[in-house]
């Protein structure tokens, strides 16, 4: 049987309403992933906690020991629940992600957290790569909207772009009701 961890990428307080780097819904992502949080723990199984902390003296957002870097308080660590720090997109870059889990036994990551265009999309890349079983839970992942050009890109458009990127070849992707609906 797979061992399974749960990653919570990035649910940081500068994504937050209030926060210096604010995304289009992030409340409701992080209550989803609560609710994965919440299912996980009362299975026993491994979650790691992930944190980017800006190397940048002059950062926008994320930096280490402000307000805004600390971990959302809905999903914050709790017990001896694995918190990784990383300073690059990808958590498989410059940190030991990839040997916690697999001390842990763990062939199988659940994904859940902030942006789907960046350390969502990288770290699920990456976890596929290194031969991880994936699955993204899709309502349990924020992102913002980005420009291009002269056009603007509203949230939810990248969003569904880069979920249906990942789907076609990286990782499955569905709710966090679908998933939990699974594990019963």
């Amino acid at each position: 049987m797979a061992k399974t961890a749960l990653l919570l990428i990035d649910f940081q307080n500068d994504y937050f309403e209030n926060g210096a780097f604010p995304l289009v819904g992030t409340e409701a992502a992080a209550q989803n992933a609560k609710v994965a949080l919440d299912t996980f723990r009362g299975r026993a199984d491994l979650i790691v906690h992930v944190r980017h902390h800006a190397l940048e003296s002059d950062a926008p957002f994320f930096v280490p020991g402000s307000h805004g870097a600390e971990i959302h308080e809905q999903v914050a660590p709790a017990g001896d629940e694995i918190v990784v720090t990383k300073s690059q997109i990808n958590v498989f870059l410059d940190t030991d992600i990839d040997t916690i889990l697999r001390n842990h036994g763990v062939t199988s990551v659940v994904v859940v957290g902030a942006m789907s265009h960046m350390c969502v999309d990288a770290a699920v890349r990456a976890a596929s790569d290194k031969g991880y079983q994936v699955t993204v839970l899709h309502d349990a992942v924020a992102t913002r909207d980005l420009e291009f050009g002269d056009q603007l890109v509203p949230a939810s458009q990248v969003h569904a772009a880069f979920m249906s990127a990942l789907a076609f070849a990286y990782a499955e992707v569905i709710s966090v009701d679908e998933y939990l609906k699974r594990q019963s």
